[in-house]
């Protein structure tokens, strides 16, 4: 197994990690990235191979000490369905499953699209920031409302989100770690006073109805609020960032919003690129052995870029849908993310009404990358 080294806070890599995950994809299905210390995949095949294969899991076997000052950051996350496995997972996904329905989610698309156009009314004229204008207020405010919180509390979900996700990222640092804490403790406790009076139509009230029957504990409702909230406005505010830059980029700005058009923006530069597990038994796969506990990173990002799988794989294509497989921009098997119907939504419906009603659409500056690996997202994207 080949080694490689590449920083994944280095300014280069942050800007266009593409160039390093053909230089990996080229060396077979596992290379070696020494900077995590741990055996990678890269290519589509061995990707989605991994991510249905039970004998690897997001649980570690042998969880490390933690120090005092993250407690509070775990204490949410360890009842998050994201970091279970089965027996507990399956009964938390089914439980869940039963409130975020897809007749539920289908049910939110006419507000998605008058949401999207209240947005676009109040764009300010001249140059502006499309991320706060548009695609961090969209996702955030369609979870507060299927959640049953106030829209008004939005701007608090979104500090406690963007805290939380920081555990997460290469360059977090000490500090990142008691903002996160922090932000877990006040996020848990805003939550605690939502239930006591929560909104009756809400996925919390039918949350807490379902923890009522005995099966959810209060500790599950809370960690799921949290995960549905985080994942579900983090991704989706990257994803819209990266397709408009890509449509601008590729001169399909106004182009027909399709479902396949929806599905090449999270293809061509996803918003998360790397999902990691952990052996759940000693075993051998592609040729290397792997000791209980011991990790692997499963680059998303990458093997969206796969020649193998997607001919031109950089070039920005919507017309390779339906016929090209399906991208892992939300993972596969047992941890398939819950919320891709909603994503996918948001995504249509953000997207289509941003290009009929502004089509003379231009990014005004070139877009940067924010140094927010594993996630992949613009820092700003100046329009006008």
């Amino acid at each position: 197994m080949q080694r490689f080294e590449q920083s994944p806070t280095d300014p280069a890599f942050v800007q266009d990690p593409y160039p390093f995950y053909d230089r990996l994809r080229a060396a077979g299905p596992l290379a070696d990235w020494v900077d995590y210390e741990m055996p990678v995949a890269s290519d589509h095949a061995t990707v989605s191979a991994l991510l249905r294969d039970r004998r690897f899991g997001r649980e570690n076997p042998f969880p490390p000490p933690r120090p005092a000052h993250q407690a509070g950051f775990w204490s949410v996350e360890d009842h998050s369905m994201l970091e279970l496995e089965p027996p507990r997972h399956t009964r938390l996904r089914a439980q869940v499953l039963r409130a975020f329905t897809s007749r539920r989610v289908n049910a939110l698309a006419p507000e998605i699209e008058a949401l999207a156009h209240a947005l676009v009314d109040d764009f300010p004229e001249g140059p502006f920031d499309l991320l706060d204008a548009f695609a961090r207020p969209l996702p955030v405010r369609v979870i507060a409302r299927l959640l049953g919180v106030p829209e008004a509390d939005a701007p608090h979900l979104l500090d406690w989100s963007n805290a939380m996700v920081g555990m997460y990222q290469a360059r977090r640092t000490h500090a990142d770690e008691v903002a996160a804490a922090t932000a877990a403790t006040e996020f848990t406790a805003y939550l605690h006073d939502i239930f006591r009076a929560p909104a009756p139509d809400g996925l919390i009230a039918q949350l807490l109805t379902v923890a009522e029957d005995g099966k959810l504990s209060q500790e599950e409702v809370t960690a799921t609020c949290i995960l549905l909230l985080n994942a579900g406005h983090e991704a989706t505010v990257h994803t819209l960032g990266n397709g408009v830059a890509g449509l601008v980029r590729a001169g399909l700005w106004g182009a027909e919003v399709t479902p396949e058009l929806v599905e090449e923006v999270l293809r061509h530069d996803p918003p998360l690129h790397m999902f990691t597990r952990y052996a759940l038994e000693d075993l051998e796969v592609f040729d290397h052995r792997f000791a209980r506990g011991e990790r692997v990173g499963l680059l998303l990002g990458a093997a969206n870029r796969d020649p193998a799988a997607y001919a031109a794989p950089d070039r920005f294509d919507p017309a390779r849908f339906p016929e090209a497989p399906v991208s892992t921009s939300f993972g596969a098997g047992l941890h398939f993310c819950i919320g891709a119907p909603l994503a996918r939504l948001e995504l249509l419906h953000g997207l289509r009404v941003l290009t009929e009603r502004r089509p003379d659409l231009q990014v005004t500056a070139p877009p940067r990358y924010a140094d927010i690996y594993h996630f992949h997202g613009l820092e700003t994207l100046e329009v006008a």
